[in-house]
């Protein structure tokens, strides 16, 4: 007992870095702080706008069926690069799911993701998220295209880049419904 209060602060140490370390409690943990410290997303500033240059991306939703992006050509558009492994994508579901809810027929969601169907269909069924996810079946179009994840892109119907978002946010904000209403009513 006397090694232990003596040692207190590094046992204490070497458990928390035990539990980040150790998968099944690793990605909670990292999920948890993710989430109190997301916020609100933040328009691009209209000046540095781009404007995506092409819509052609082949895509595959879940049941195996071939789409392409370019069907959302002139509509508002809300795509998220992501993976069931990654602990900030995973910190931002529950907003998206709530987003999705909320414009999910007024805005085309695309969830995209390179894993296998399988995993993904568990992982959302685990979770009860019904927002629409697709594979890549081809490289996305350069101005889409990021090393990492998550990265969201809203985009506008005339193709404007509107929020390029690296990382996790808080997608269900009072900042990203009044983004979206506005778009919306464009």
């Amino acid at each position: 007992m006397k090694f232990i209060k003596k040692h207190w602060g590094n046992i204490a140490f070497f458990l928390v870095i035990g539990l980040l370390i150790f998968p099944p409690t690793a990605i909670p943990i990292k999920v948890f702080i993710t989430r109190v410290f997301s916020f609100s997303p933040s328009e691009v500033e209209a000046e540095d706008r781009a404007v995506l240059d092409t819509y052609d991306w082949q895509l595959t939703n879940l049941e195996g069926e071939t789409i392409n992006f370019s069907q959302s050509e002139g509509k508002v558009v809300v795509l998220n690069l992501w993976a069931t492994w990654c602990p900030p994508c995973i910190a931002e579901m529950p907003s998206f799911q709530k987003l999705y809810d909320a414009y999910g027929d007024r805005v085309d969601f695309y969830f995209v993701s390179s894993e296998e169907a399988t995993k993904i269909k568990k992982f959302l069924q685990k979770k009860k998220y019904n927002f629409p996810v697709y594979l890549e079946s081809q490289a996305p179009p350069k101005m889409l295209q990021s090393k990492s994840i998550p990265k969201t892109y809203l985009i506008s119907k005339s193709g404007m880049i509107v929020m390029n978002t690296e990382g996790a946010a808080d997608w269900n904000s009072e900042t990203v419904h009044q983004i979206l209403d506005k778009l919306l009513a464009d």
